[in-house]
């Protein structure tokens, strides 16, 4: 009996230790949350990044209980907001939010001051979406044809709005300029919105980002859609033919998001946010309110969330080699 007792209280023992080597005590865990949870965006506020996780962000408050606030860090890279969730304290109350910018990254980088594929705790992917390419209201170009034809007229004459270099729309940017083999200038700009100002003033012809970026001034008539850069028609512009039905045969440029934490939080918490995201990805309104902005809400499990990543740092790493460009 006493034999039993001692390999029941080390057991004990051995766990607690644990639980403080992490810096989380295993009442904590089960207690999670118990304030309110920070959530880093690697995007400036209005981009579908943004307005995806607050969509989620908000019902994911009520589930738990607990507020999430959002905290918007764009920046190259995205190098400051990943930093600011990996050398916070892995206690389920600092998050990040992952994209397949985070590969692109990884791909137009020759280092980064961090290891997404060994630093990042994966929790689940939220939503998965298609690009456009917009120009405004007043332009000239009418079809993506008719940008085409004038771009392989005027080389260099032409600019295309993205925001920040290394994002995935900068390298769908790049990518465009590629497959469609003519010479435009890919701009960067530091949010969607000030992409969106450029091209209403001329200073770019046209703009390459995704849905929720566009759809306020598409439906005021300040801006129209050439083409979406996605296999089949968009559900929120199903008049707006792709790039493929204009001469770009298998041209996409596409994103998801999804939610990390810091390297060591707990499972239990983990397992404990992935089941929350996965009951809000299910919710009809959420559903409803995702698909307005043509994103669908796709759960994961943090394994298939790794390898998604994985998957996309070797397809970018290809469109970089093959696009020329030069790693920073």
């Amino acid at each position: 009996m006493t034999k039993r007792f001692d390999r029941a209280r080390r057991g004990f023992v051995v766990a607690a230790v644990a639980a403080a080597v992490i810096g989380v005590a295993p009442q904590a865990m089960a207690a999670w949350p118990e304030k309110p949870i920070r959530l880093v965006l690697p995007f400036g506020a209005g981009g579908v990044g943004d307005v995806t996780a607050r969509i989620v962000a908000e019902k994911l408050g009520d589930k738990l209980g607990q507020r999430f606030a959002i905290e918007n860090t764009p920046g190259p890279g995205g190098i400051s907001a990943a930093r600011a969730v990996t050398t916070a304290q892995p206690d389920g109350y600092t998050l990040g939010l992952l994209s397949n910018g985070t590969a692109a990254a990884v791909a137009t980088f020759k280092k980064l001051p961090f290891d997404p594929l060994t630093e990042f705790e994966m929790v689940s992917t939220m939503g998965q979406f298609d690009a456009v390419l917009a120009v405004s209201a007043k332009s000239e170009f009418k079809t993506l044809g008719d940008l085409l034809k004038a771009a392989k007229a005027n080389p260099g004459k032409i600019n295309v709005g993205t925001i920040t270099a290394g994002s995935t729309q900068n390298l769908g940017g790049e990518y465009f300029k590629s497959a469609a083999g003519i010479d435009v200038v890919i701009v960067p700009y530091k949010s969607s919105p000030d992409i969106v100002v450029g091209l209403l003033r001329n200073d770019v012809q046209m703009m390459l980002d995704f849905p929720p970026a566009v759809k306020g001034q598409v439906e005021s008539g300040d801006i129209r859609l050439l083409a979406t850069a996605a296999l089949k028609r968009s559900t929120m512009f199903p008049d707006v033919p792709t790039a493929a039905e204009q001469g770009m045969p298998g041209f996409r440029v596409y994103s998801w998001n999804g939610i990390f934490a810091p390297k060591g939080t707990p499972k239990e918490i983990v397992n404990k946010l992935n089941a929350a995201i996965r009951e809000v990805l299910a919710m009809k309104d959420v559903q409803e309110q995702l698909a307005k902005l043509s994103i669908e809400g796709v759960p994961s499990t943090p394994d298939e969330l790794m390898q998604r990543l994985k998957d996309d740092i070797a397809n970018l790493n290809m469109v970089v080699d093959k696009a020329g460009i030069v790693r920073k």
